[in-house]
């Protein structure tokens, strides 16, 4: 039975278009096969996966839970590519794993994964973890390969699986954004925003409620509402919402940025906007 979450992302999935859903499922199916060739070559290296399994006991629940954080902003970041307006920018620095990290994260949510259908295998003395668990990866390889001619929402299963339960732990450690609390508006997004001159005049900022002059340089939203750059640049540094429609702009926070990209699926799912995290 599939989880909200998931359905959540299936229907999503079910509004692209064929060669939307064909470049998404290329995408996505080339991440995930990058990110199993990756964990293989950790498994078959004695030494790396000493040194990762050593990395992954010295970090504290916080420290893995924004781990699995930033992998699920990075996923998110993927999923969403076809069902908003194109990114203002490039996922924030910040989200970009090094090596170590990224196989700290990719070793972390596969142990989980065993655990949750070979629960047997980890009872075993750690001296024998790495070889049962290469096996087990290589096999999730096969499975992989043996799809990446299909392009539809079955073949992205795996994935959603994947976003499903990183969610779900970020949103059981209590990290999900707070309901009510605002986050600015990252600076490289404001200043990506363009500006565009008023025709015709008597078009009113909201936020000030003057009218914008026609001739007039304005700030262009996403979202295609204008306002005077003082006003918006002055609000943006509080929060990240237009004023007219509550259109969400990037911002700095990385829990923030998961509820604003999973609002973008769940929008375009057609649920309500409303959804908490579980």
């Amino acid at each position: 039975m599939m989880m909200e979450e998931e359905t959540t992302m299936m229907a999503a999935l079910s509004t692209l278009r064929p060669s939307q859903l064909a470049d998404l499922s290329c995408s996505i199916l080339s991440l995930s096969f990058h990110h199993r060739r990756r964990l293989c070559f950790l498994l078959s290296s004695p030494c790396l996966f000493s040194v990762t399994l050593h990395h992954l006991h010295s970090l504290s629940l916080p420290h893995k839970t924004l781990l699995i954080a930033r992998h699920l902003l990075f996923s998110l970041h993927h999923l969403t590519l076809h069902f908003q307006p194109p990114p203002l920018l490039p996922l924030h620095p910040s989200v970009a794993m090094k090596n170590r990290d990224l196989d700290a994260v990719l070793l972390l949510l596969f142990l989980c994964e065993t655990h949750q259908h070979n629960p047997d295998v980890l009872e075993r003395p750690h001296s024998e973890w790495r070889k049962v668990l290469s096996n087990l990866c290589s096999d999730t390889m096969l499975k992989i390969t043996s799809i990446t001619g299909i392009f539809d929402g079955a073949a992205l299963i795996p994935y959603i699986e994947m976003v499903t339960r990183c969610r779900r732990f970020v949103g059981i450690m209590g990290c999900g954004a707070k309901e009510g609390k605002d986050v600015a508006a990252s600076p490289a997004a404001v200043v990506a925003l363009p500006a565009v001159e008023v025709k015709g005049g008597g078009v009113e900022c909201v936020i000030c409620k003057e009218e914008m002059k026609e001739g007039r340089d304005v700030c262009q939203l996403p979202c295609q509402h204008l306002f005077h750059w003082m006003c918006i640049l002055r609000w943006l540094k509080k929060r990240n919402t237009c004023p007219c429609c509550r259109f969400q702009l990037p911002c700095d926070d990385i829990f923030g940025e998961i509820q604003r990209l999973w609002g973008v699926l769940v929008k375009t799912s057609g649920k309500s906007p409303d959804a908490e995290w579980t």
